[in-house]
């Protein structure tokens, strides 16, 4: 039975590589089809590069959406438009409800300016696609065909992004300063980025393999979801069936360097405690995390040592769907947070594509997505630059 005063998850919506919407997301993530691919709609001279890109120009986002062509729209508010109205659509909410919108992004309508600065500069498209580049105007691009918002916040810790924007939904609901919020992320592909990753020479030239001994980098994608948080109290005052909980959620900050995660893992390692904490439950309690699994050398073994750190030798079922995704950056957080809904509602592992090798200590990780035991309570880790790393815990509503 659920208290008054919990969080509950009431709706949700998704954009990724592997699809546009919940049921084709579900389909591809069952039967373990990767959304990794040549690229093709990034305009950019790295035609070798391996990325996950949502299969829709622009026009057909558009199209999709209803909207006249309209030069303000960044890819990433495109992708936020189709994800916030599915979350909108699925937990029932009217525009008289006014709901609180918190989203993330790093990359905002960094593409619009690409494009300027590659040529398109004729005057009446100068403002469009200059004024439109920072992240606030991104977030006021997707609240606007959906009715008034109570308030909009955006947040940008580069990866950890969409998990701390649910973080920040959740402290909204628990200091009572809203019944509802809608709380995620959205990030396209853009030329910076994806060379600024490059430079840093963590890009692999093929598919990732998360985990395994022979990984050379991550594949970064792109993609956007949204998730109704409420209270409990609000999600019975409308009649609706919660989705999940939100049992606990942690988030800390080692600042171990500007890009690298710490050996030992020991912000990754605070941020899972603080969440196991708040939820009151103990690691045996976690039936499954969604690992940040970038497939760098670097965070893989260091979020195995945090793993390992928090779950003894008794480490539950561990997967990085970024192998399915690629690694979307600023959105990555709500997009696996609905994978993580996902496995609780139809009793499955979200596999760890491309894993072949256990790497020296490190975890391994699942390959099959059968469920030995029933899944009550997931973790999904989202670890950022900077060492900003956040942790939720997702459980069954009816329990």
């Amino acid at each position: 039975m659920q208290e008054s005063n919990d969080i509950v998850i009431t709706g949700m919506g998704v954009v990724s590589a592997i699809g546009v919407g919940l049921a084709a997301t579900l389909t591809s993530l069952r039967e373990g089809l990767t959304g990794i691919g040549a690229m093709k709609y990034l305009a950019s001279s790295h035609r070798d590069i391996p990325v996950g890109e949502v299969k829709l120009s622009n026009d057909e986002m558009m199209q999709l959406l209803g909207t006249d062509y309209d030069l303000r729209l960044s890819r990433s508010a495109l992708m936020g438009r189709l994800a916030l109205r599915e979350a909108l659509e699925t937990s029932r909410l009217t525009p008289s409800l006014t709901p609180h919108l918190v989203s993330s992004t790093t990359v905002g309508g960094m593409d619009r300016r690409e494009a300027y600065h590659s040529g398109e500069r004729d005057c009446d498209l100068v403002h469009a696609q200059i004024a439109t580049h920072n992240c606030a105007d991104c977030t006021d691009m997707i609240a606007e065909p959906f009715g008034t918002f109570a308030s909009l916040t955006t947040i940008s810790t580069a990866c950890s992004s969409a998990t701390n924007a649910i973080i920040t939904g959740a402290n909204m609901l628990r200091s009572r300063r809203a019944d509802i919020v809608v709380a995620g992320g959205t990030e396209c592909l853009s030329r910076f980025h994806l060379n600024g990753f490059n430079a840093l020479m963590i890009l692999d030239s093929g598919q990732c393999k998360p985990f395994d001994r022979d990984r050379a980098g991550l594949n970064l994608g792109e993609g956007a979801a949204y998730l109704v948080l409420e209270t409990a109290a609000s999600a019975q005052r409308r009649g609706v069936t919660p989705l999940c909980r939100l049992s606990g959620y942690g988030n800390a900050c080692d600042a171990f360097h500007q890009t690298a995660s710490s050996p030992d893992g020991e912000g990754a390692y605070l941020a899972m405690q603080k969440a196991l904490a708040m939820a009151g439950m103990k690691p045996a309690d976690i039936q499954y995390v969604n690992a940040h699994g970038t497939g760098t050398p670097n965070n893989d073994l260091s979020e195995s040592s945090a793993i390992r750190r928090v779950f003894g030798d008794t480490v539950p079922p561990v997967s990085s769907t970024k192998s399915f995704t690629g690694h979307t950056t600023s959105a990555s957080g709500s997009i696996e947070a609905v994978f993580c809904i996902m496995a609780l509602q139809h009793q499955f592992l979200p596999v760890n594509l491309n894993w072949h090798t256990p790497m020296d200590d490190g975890i391994v990780p699942v390959t099959d997505s059968r469920v030995k035991t029933p899944i009550v309570n997931v973790m999904s880790n989202a670890f950022g630059f900077g060492g900003n790393d956040s942790s939720i815990i997702l459980s069954n509503s009816a329990l």
